[in-house]
């Protein structure tokens, strides 16, 4: 790993764990190794690191994401492989993904709440994958355009008041609760 990379993935390791204002620059230049004559030829400032571990974790969500739902059909059964596998992940069950602590995106953007912050608005652009990725598989499953919105913007909901009340409420079974909402959801939505 470069010592870039060793920046990267340091920080991020503590910002996730610890929480961004919380961890300073010492601290990652003590734990990664590194010098701080070459963190700030990489990164200018503490924001630019940040926002490197956004990409960072993004890059790794939706690998992780995407490797999950790779067997799996599109529409339904990838909706409800999402649940699943975000019930293994604050179950700590499976092995490729580190502790659970929340989403890291959330956690960052609250840190920084101005809407209109660079880091905000990165901490956004992931919710907006994931509602792309929501959206598509929603779209195999709805005739109605208007369905199809409506719901997918409810199973996003679903999907992040699950991250939230696993991480704030240490309920394990979040994931599995709001599947369980989405397939009511989704029932009401074919008798229709």
């Amino acid at each position: 790993m470069d010592k870039k990379e060793q920046l990267i993935t340091t920080a991020f390791q503590l910002f996730y764990r610890h929480g961004v204002h919380a961890v300073g620059i010492n601290r990652v230049l003590a734990e990664s190794g590194v010098a701080k004559k070459t963190l700030y030829n990489h990164f200018p400032g503490k924001d630019d690191l940040v926002a490197a571990t956004i990409d960072h974790c993004d890059r790794r969500y939706f690998s992780w994401l995407n490797g999950r739902l790779e067997n799996v059909e599109d529409g339904e059964e990838a909706l409800w492989a999402v649940f699943d596998a975000l019930d293994d992940l604050f179950k700590g069950r499976d092995p490729s993904v580190q502790a659970f602590y929340g989403c890291y995106f959330i956690n960052v953007a609250a840190e920084f709440s101005d809407p209109n912050d660079p880091i905000h608005q990165k901490c956004a652009r992931n919710k907006m994958e994931m509602m792309k990725l929501i959206r598509f598989h929603v779209a195999q499953m709805l005739p109605y355009e208007e369905s199809k919105l409506e719901i997918s913007d409810t199973i996003a909901m679903l999907i992040e008041g699950a991250i939230v009340r696993a991480h704030v409420a240490s309920d394990a079974d979040a994931a599995l609760k709001a599947k369980a909402a989405a397939k009511r959801l989704f029932s009401t939505q074919v008798k229709v």
